[in-house]
């Protein structure tokens, strides 16, 4: 039996004027995708959703531990994130912080993500809760066409989730 994907699926709604809320259905075991979300040589192959090469993912996977991704965009430019776990209850939520490497130091505070995996009859819903610190951050990352991105990188993620069965 071939798992149906839901290629694009994600819905992006703004709870609040300081929070993004996504929430995606994958076609695969939580722990699958939890597997695909926090591994490194895994997060290579989908965190870019094909908008440039993934040339770093640093995953220290504990409470104060660290996280960084960058990616060489198609464009010919770097794009860096990077934060700390503030929470982890393996395979079910992630709570960490969340900078882009492009703002000026000391501009904006970082964002707080709240990653909750859950399942239903083999099948992952991803929640991730981002709370930023103004509503002028919020929409600069709405404006920033990160959705698209967004979108095809999860897409990603469920295919390389399936394919770890």
């Amino acid at each position: 039996m071939t798992a149906v994907t839901s290629s694009g699926t994600a819905v992006v709604t703004l709870p609040t004027d300081t929070q993004i809320l996504i929430t995606r259905e994958f076609a695969a075991p939580r722990h699958l995708v939890y597997r695909a979300w926090t591994t490194p040589e895994l997060i290579k192959r989908w965190w870019s959703g094909g908008k440039g090469e993934v040339v770093s993912a640093e995953v220290d996977l504990r409470v104060g531990g660290t996280w960084r991704y960058v990616m060489a965009a198609d464009g010919g430019f770097e794009v860096g994130f990077h934060g700390e776990y503030q929470e982890i209850v393996p395979n079910e939520l992630i709570v960490c912080t969340e900078v882009y490497e492009g703002v000026p130091e000391g501009e904006g505070e970082a964002a707080v993500c709240t990653h909750t995996f859950t399942e239903k009859d083999g099948r992952t819903t991803l929640t991730l809760l981002t709370q930023l610190s103004s509503r002028e951050d919020r929409d600069a990352i709405i404006s920033s066409g990160m959705e698209t991105g967004m979108q095809e990188g999860w897409d990603l993620l469920e295919r390389i989730a399936v394919s770890l069965r």
